[in-house]
């Protein structure tokens, strides 16, 4: 597996444990973020300011415009987006403190400062954005700011992908769905109507991307392409880290990733793998 996807299966679950675990969610909620949708996207959009939908549209990518209408900018008027900063931070330093190993967050927390010292964000709202943040002064919330930014700047690079495959928000969808995972997990999960999600497929077979509803061979080897550029656009960090450096992180955080990825729901709309086991 190449290094930068390997290192995004590593870091991803401690990232989205934000979203998903009880102690993250009442987090969110204590600061007025009340619903679990508000939290989402409060809390990943607070780099950003307070923002109206567009820019969120933009970034977030595959998302139905009407969905993120319906909480921006109403979600500013329930937290600022500094509380709903700190609301995601405390949130995810409550969930993991319980998953933490006892040694090794330290330097962890510093080979993540390293992968990012050189990061290159032009081009990248969102990692652009969590860049400017300062970095948490304990270990436990520096790795999690750490993966955090290293996520976004691979999710802004995938999001080029996307668009270099010619595919809108909608058809990233209706095409992942088909490939490796479903329109029963991901429709719901990013607002997308029946009738645009039926258009989107629509499209995708006109292209010769789905034959009777099911992807292609075309499918999924625009897939295959698809990821080979993501990978392709997050490898600088990991060239930064060298491979001892990347290999001694994966070792380091390997357990708190694996005990963060069983608190997530499967399957999810992140198309997580299941855990082990």
């Amino acid at each position: 597996m190449d290094i930068a996807r390997r290192m995004w299966t590593l870091l991803e679950p401690v990232h989205a444990v934000t979203y998903f675990a009880p102690a993250a969610r009442a987090a969110f909620e204590a600061a007025g973020l009340r619903g679990f949708w508000r939290g989402y996207f409060a809390g990943r959009a607070a780099p950003l300011g307070a923002v109206g939908a567009g820019p969120v549209e933009a970034t977030f990518f595959g998302f139905a415009p009407a969905m993120v209408r319906r909480a921006l900018p109403d979600v500013w008027g329930r937290a600022t987006p500094a509380a709903a900063l700190a609301a995601r931070l405390d949130g995810a330093r409550a969930t993991l403190s319980g998953l933490a190993p006892d040694t090794g967050l330290a330097e962890a927390a510093e080979l993540l400062r390293r992968a990012a010292s050189e990061l290159t964000s032009a081009g990248r709202p969102l990692a652009a954005a969590n860049a400017d943040l300062p970095w948490p002064a304990d270990p436990l919330g520096a790795v999690w700011h750490g993966a955090t930014l290293l996520r976004e700047h691979r999710g802004d690079g995938h999001v080029a992908a996307l668009l270099v495959a010619g595919l809108d928000g909608a058809e990233s969808l209706a095409w992942r769905a088909s490939v490796d995972s479903s329109r029963e997990v991901l429709q719901p999960a990013r607002g997308w109507t029946d009738e645009q999600w039926d258009a989107a497929a629509a499209r995708l077979t006109a292209r010769g991307w789905l034959a009777s509803g099911a992807a292609t061979e075309t499918a999924y080897a625009a897939r295959d392409t698809v990821e080979r550029q993501t990978d392709a656009l997050a490898a600088g960090p990991w060239q930064t880290l060298g491979a001892a450096g990347s290999n001694r992180l994966e070792q380091l955080l390997t357990p708190l990733s694996e005990a963060a990825l069983r608190l997530l729901p499967h399957p999810n709309p992140i198309v997580l793998p299941r855990p082990a086991g």
